[in-house]
């Protein structure tokens, strides 16, 4: 039988070292950043989130539009320059003579009366370039004006919607943590029914139990077996959600212990929460209500101007220069009569000023609302956790002494099962009861707006004027 030789230069030992390498590379850990399987602390979860969530790069972008609505405004206010070019061809006396005029082609024969009368199809390219500057335009002033506030307005907005992206980081963060706390406690709980289960089968065996004991133990194994099932299953969707809110499509890792974020005075919340960015984005667009009543008043006023212009002619050709010519102007434009369409802007900007006032009085009454609620949600938290950790060791006691009874004969397994229901529902419990107050701090941070520096992550910054 014939054998097919190696490719030249190529050995078993090359095999085997291809092969070491392609292991090597894959038991590699991925680099840091990467997003796949990436364990984040909160603080860079925050942080990736605050860079990558499609929601806050979505309002990054209106943001932007909001400054180049700036530039639009302003070049109300600045000069127009435009380049026209026209084509004619005309035979009506006044145009002819005039277009000849302006092409510099003018004889003597053009001033004979028949040649006035019935002159010959004249062609005319007429080119032009025209300057035009506002010297007095109201409206495009005060328009300039209500754009910067606009834009001030929704930095402040953006700033809130920062402060939101890194609560529900939180939030989806402490979801994951406590996800991956239930596959713990469903993992001790499958151990102790199997447990139940071994203690069950032996007194089974050694003719001190029931058989149906060993029946019920084995549906306690089962059961612990789907609640296991489960964990994991909202473990991993929780790493999914949370991957997908800092902008990945794949799972994210949680560290094992996630901080506590410091707990503020309650004065220094209600204080601070007045001037929260996204009060302070509303105090902005309610200036910019009040200020379109001025802008509706300014249809009253007139434009006023210089303009100019420059004009080649020529029958040949487009961009030609047989005749040039220039002028230079001053306008006055003022519409004196509209309909009453100013009068009525200014009552429905005056109507919706009032509007905005309405809405900003409200809103502060919520934000202290919602500083006062988070603050009791904490306080009740604060309990709820203290009293879970005293539930959990009166369980624990009390599946101890139990399980002594039931190995002493004293109890049935059913007293030992409730026993463990009880304990695994207070462990449980306790997990969710330490999510929750972490979870009250953070929206307490949330509410007073001090989010961003209590999870060290952006300084404070100025506001715009």
């Amino acid at each position: 039988m014939k054998t097919r030789s190696n490719p030249k230069g190529w050995s078993r030992s090359s095999t085997v070292l291809v092969v070491f390498l392609l292991l090597l590379l894959a038991a590699t850990p991925a680099k840091a950043g990467s997003a796949a399987g990436e364990r984040l602390t909160l603080e860079e979860a925050v942080r990736t989130a605050l860079k990558n969530n499609h929601e806050l790069r979505a309002q990054r972008n209106a943001h932007a539009a909001k400054g180049a609505d700036i530039g639009v405004a302003r070049s109300a206010l600045l000069p127009k320059v435009s380049l026209e070019e026209r084509y004619l061809r005309t035979a009506n006396p006044a145009y002819a003579f005039m277009t000849k005029l302006n092409q510099q082609r003018i004889e003597a024969a053009d001033f004979a009366p028949d040649t006035l009368n019935h002159p010959a199809a004249v062609d005319d390219f007429q080119t032009a370039v025209t300057l035009e500057q506002p010297l007095f335009a109201q409206k495009a002033r005060i328009g300039l004006e209500l754009s910067k506030t606009e834009a001030a307005a929704s930095e402040e907005a953006l700033r809130r919607k920062k402060e939101e992206v890194a609560f529900r980081t939180v939030q989806y963060y402490l979801t994951a943590s406590t996800t991956g706390e239930y596959v713990k406690v469903a993992q001790k709980a499958l151990e102790d029914a199997q447990e139940h289960q071994r203690l069950a089968e032996t007194r089974y065996t050694a003719e001190l139990g029931l058989y149906s004991d060993t029946l019920r133990a084995a549906t306690a194994v089962a059961e612990a077996r789907q609640r296991l099932v489960s964990a994991r299953k909202n473990f991993v969707l929780a790493k999914r959600a949370l991957g997908l809110w800092v902008g990945s499509n794949e799972v994210v890792e949680v560290v094992a212990e996630t901080p506590v974020l410091p707990v503020r005075e309650i004065d220094s919340l209600r204080t601070r929460s007045l001037a929260r960015s996204d009060v302070r984005s509303l105090e902005l667009r309610t200036e910019n209500a009040k200020n379109n009543i001025r802008l509706a008043e300014a249809g009253y006023y007139p434009l006023i101007g210089l303009g100019g212009s420059y004009q080649w002619n020529d029958h040949n050709h487009p961009l030609g220069g047989e005749g040039d010519g220039w002028q230079v102007m001053a306008f006055l434009r003022w519409e004196l009569f509209d309909g009453s369409k100013t009068r009525h802007e200014k009552i429905r900007a005056g109507y919706q000023a009032a509007e905005a006032e309405e809405h900003l009085k409200g809103m502060k009454k919520m934000v202290s609302y919602q500083v006062e609620e988070a603050w009791l949600t904490l306080e009740e938290a604060g309990k709820n956790r203290e009293l879970s950790q005293e539930e959990l060791k009166t369980a624990e006691e009390g599946r101890r002494l139990v399980r002594v009874r039931y190995e002493g004969a004293l109890s049935p397994l059913v007293d030992l099962l409730d026993a463990q229901m009880s304990f695994d529902r207070a462990l449980a419990n306790r997990v969710a009861r330490e999510n929750e107050y972490k979870l009250a701090i953070a929206a307490l941070s949330f509410a007073g707006g001090t989010i961003l520096q209590d999870l060290q992550v952006e300084e404070p910054e100025g506001r715009t004027k």
